[in-house]
């Protein structure tokens, strides 16, 4: 099982500089093998509503791309729930002081380690520098230049 952050997944939708790389990347992976978490769920209609705040999407348009993405996930991923173990385990991670993660991020980590992810996928910096000093097995997944 491979897991993917919402920073991994919002160029599926958004247009970005690695969107077509993310879409190969992620089309070349096999069936059954992609995860995200309900936090993961969370975090991308968060990230919608802060598109329409800052004008970059309205209203609708947002609508639609949260519609799309839910259907992506609904076809294509499993759906981790958050347990006790992870939000135990996050506290645990966030004790790391100098790692820089924020409470969202290493719930991410705590997910996938929880769930024995043999990769971590994000384009979070903080959480790609962190995951090594945690021994967790994060990745870019991609080039990006």
């Amino acid at each position: 099982m491979v897991y993917f952050d919402t920073s991994f997944l919002a160029p599926l939708l958004l247009e970005e500089t690695p969107s077509s790389a993310v879409e190969r990347f992620i089309a070349g992976l096999p069936a059954g093998t992609l995860a995200v978490s309900h936090w993961t769920r969370v975090e991308f209609a968060s990230l919608l509503a802060r598109e329409v705040r800052m004008g970059g999407l309205d209203q609708p348009t947002a609508r639609e791309v949260g519609a799309e993405f839910e259907a992506i996930v609904a076809e294509s991923f499993v759906v981790l729930l958050p347990s006790a173990r992870d939000y135990t385990l996050a506290r645990q991670y966030l004790g790391h002081h100098d790692s820089g993660l924020r409470a969202g991020d290493a719930l991410h980590l705590a997910i996938a380690q929880n769930n024995r992810a043999e990769a971590i996928y994000s384009f979070d910096k903080t959480l790609l520098r962190a995951g090594p000093a945690l021994g967790l097995p994060v990745s870019i997944g991609i080039h990006t230049d």
